[in-house]
């Protein structure tokens, strides 16, 4: 009887062993992302990716893609600021960031050629053998150049469907160095698009300083301000019901600037549900950033967006995240707080955000909320600051 007892030990054992095996195994497999594992002719979503049941998309598939609600976001015709129209813009501006932290520009003055150059070459890199992308794996968050998956694959409780390229571009003459050497051609049509990208942001924070009525001094902050870009894969997933290919988030900068390809995938959270943008071909999709949200007092505000993948179409798209340089503080602008509309952030900087998501999981709105501040009647009323 203790020899079968034993004997069933010493089994139930060794399948544990193979069981941490495999999990490793698989979790090797995962870190190595979504692309590989399409590439490897994966038929499920891996249990790792599977969101919990409240958190999964709701997708109705319509041929190639996958069919939502769709929302036309207001479109800004840059064009016109240097027009007679331009107090007419700017009212367009300013109300497309207050209602939906979103909008589309277009006439923006950046060449088609080295828009289309970029989405090529990015789906390029992507295309590349495994090996090869992964020479620029990092898990430093402040690595000039970084290869990975997920959202953050340290502290993601549950991955997401996506693989992205990150290229710190500032300073451009320092940094390029450690930028990838293949596609032969990508540091040369990056620079090109991040030359026009750091231009185009100029000109729309001009814009947006004069809509809130704050001193232009600000944009010189901007010359030498923090700029991040960020390509991102999403390749064909077997089961999109399952998985996002982001979670619902904001971004930490004043503006970030998405260029997408012609598949849909990008919702924005508008009245409490969930709505795709519709692609523009030739516009970028501008949104609101946490610094701005803090910036304008809470005045402009920076709205909950996630991606849907498909089960068909490989996606691309290129997000460049600009902000104050990264020593900078930053806190709502003196103009903006009055006794009728008090301080509601606290200061912050790039260090705080960088600490707040290599210490938790980065999701929704919760690094802006840990900024914010809460006053009493009593301290309003006194006058205290809080």
């Amino acid at each position: 009887m203790g020899a079968i007892d034993i004997t069933s030990r010493d089994k139930m054992e060794g399948e544990s062993k193979v069981n941490i095996e495999e999990e490793r195994r698989g979790e090797a497999e995962h870190m190595k992302g979504v692309r590989h594992l399409y590439d490897a002719g994966v038929t499920k979503v891996p249990g790792r990716y599977i969101l919990p049941a409240s958190e999964r998309p709701h997708i109705v598939s319509c041929g190639d893609t996958t069919s939502t609600h769709n929302l036309k976001l207001p479109i800004i015709d840059l064009s016109l600021l240097h027009t007679p129209k331009r107090a007419m813009v700017l009212e367009a501006l300013s109300l497309a960031c207050k209602e939906f932290g979103f909008f589309q520009v277009v006439n923006h003055g950046i060449p088609n050629e080295v828009v289309q150059e970029m989405v090529e070459v990015s789906k390029r890199f992507f295309g590349m053998s495994y090996e090869e992308r992964a020479k620029y794996m990092s898990s430093d968050l402040q690595s000039p150049v970084r290869y990975g998956t997920s959202f953050n694959q340290i502290r993601d409780r549950v991955f997401c469907w996506r693989d992205f390229l990150k290229l710190n571009c500032q300073p451009l003459d320092s940094v390029l160095p450690f930028w990838p050497s293949s596609p032969a051609d990508l540091r040369e049509k990056t620079i090109a698009y991040a030359n026009g990208t750091k231009t185009l942001f100029m000109e729309l924070m001009s814009a947006i300083l004069e809509s809130l009525g704050v001193d232009k001094k600000f944009l010189s902050e901007f010359d030498d301000g923090s700029h991040l870009m960020v390509v991102n894969c999403y390749p064909p997933c077997p089961e999109p019901n399952l998985t996002l290919g982001m979670p619902p988030h904001s971004d930490y900068g004043f503006l970030t600037l998405l260029l997408q390809d012609e598949v849909e995938g990008l919702q924005v959270q508008y009245k409490d549900e969930w709505v795709t943008i519709e692609p523009v071909p030739g516009a970028f999709v501008v949104n609101v950033g946490d610094h701005l949200e803090i910036f304008s007092n809470g005045i402009y505000k920076s709205i909950l967006h996630r991606v849907l993948v498909n089960s068909l179409q490989n996606r691309i798209s290129i997000a460049s995240l600009h902000s104050m340089p990264v020593e900078k503080v930053i806190g709502p602008a003196t103009e903006l707080v009055s006794e009728s509309t008090p301080k509601q952030f606290m200061d912050t900087d790039f260090a705080a955000f960088l600490e707040y998501i290599s210490s938790t999981e980065f999701k929704k709105k919760n690094f802006l909320e840990s900024r914010k501040l809460t006053c009493t009647r009593e301290q309003r009323t006194e006058g205290q600051p809080c």
